[in-house]
């Protein structure tokens, strides 16, 4: 197990690596310069050079590149063109709330998914079934930027149930959530039924009935435990992409996380802001990713036999 864990977190290497030089080529590659956003296109040719040698954007881009990468094997990165903050703090004050979102989306996600996808699976071919089925295509197929102004006209303008963006209450985090956890919910539903099926024409499951116990008996503590092993893996899955799509609904709602300071950094070409977010969303899918493949192993015997070979 140990060797197994120090193969994967040897993979995250490479992988940082080229999510940093993928960010930082695109970024160079994008039109505009970052001078106009600091000084304004009317500022002195003499005001620009010297800001844009403090900055060391007047350096060649493979030393530029080079010193970026070494910058952040030490666990600096950089400082704000815009703020002149540090990166690192800019990211710590911002992530706690994209985590906070992205938690509360995998509890809607999990609070839908799972019970629709059991009823699927239990009222096979009926009208529940074919309900569930309807719902998660829906969730799948409805994106974010038509889901969210949706959800603000229905809730916050139409009923004035809930506040329409903004952060400071639960009652603030409602339709992010919501918003954010519907497609991962569509997923969890067909992923859940169809293990539940697969699981309830098991043996043991049969076993089970003709001893007496009742088909929702049978289900809920033989059926669906065993099925959730599978349900597991998808569920990482899903949560590494969900922080990692938070930019669109946090910009929806003005949700303080980074996805928002992402798309700010970018639309002020602050390069060190975007790579640092960047780089970070990317570790953290990676690092959800490394730990729903561990928990699957654990859980799951045949994965931990393959595992330590």
């Amino acid at each position: 197990m140990r060797a197994y864990l120090l193969r994967r977190v040897a993979f995250l290497i490479p992988t940082l690596l080229g999510v940093a030089t993928l960010v930082f080529a695109i970024l160079h590659a994008v039109p505009g310069d970052p001078i106009d956003v600091l000084l304004g296109e009317s500022a002195a040719a003499v005001d620009r050079e010297q800001m844009r040698t403090r900055l060391g954007l007047d350096r060649p881009l493979v030393e530029q590149y080079g010193r970026s990468l070494a910058a952040t094997a030490r666990g600096d990165l950089g400082r704000s063109l815009r703020s002149d903050r540090p990166v690192a703090a800019l990211i710590a004050e911002r992530l706690p709330a994209t985590l906070a979102l992205g938690g509360a989306a995998t509890l809607v996600a999990l609070a839908l998914g799972i019970p629709l996808g059991a009823l699927a699976a239990a009222r096979k071919g009926g009208g529940a079934d074919r309900f569930a089925l309807g719902a998660s295509l829906a969730a799948i197929a409805i994106p974010n930027f038509w889901l969210g102004p949706a959800l603000v006209l229905l809730f916050s303008v139409e009923l004035g149930w809930l506040p329409v963006a903004g952060a400071g209450s639960l009652r603030h985090l409602v339709l992010p959530a919501l918003t954010l956890g519907a497609g991962m919910s569509g997923v969890l539903v067909r992923m859940t039924r169809s293990a539940l099926l697969e699981t309830l024409a098991e043996d043991y499951v049969r076993t089970a009935r003709a001893k007496g116990l009742s088909e929702g008996a049978a289900l809920l503590r033989h059926a669906l435990p065993n099925a959730l092993t599978p349900v597991l893996s998808v569920v990482g899955l899903q949560l590494g992409a969900v922080l990692g799509g938070s930019v669109i609904t946090e910009t929806i709602f003005a949700w303080p996380g980074l996805g928002r300071l992402l798309v700010e950094a970018i639309a002020a070409r602050d390069y060190p802001v975007v790579q640092g977010a960047v780089l970070v969303i990317a570790a953290l899918y990676v690092l959800v990713n490394l730990a729903t493949d561990l928990a699957y192993v654990a859980v799951n015997p045949r994965m931990r036999d393959a595992a330590l070979r």
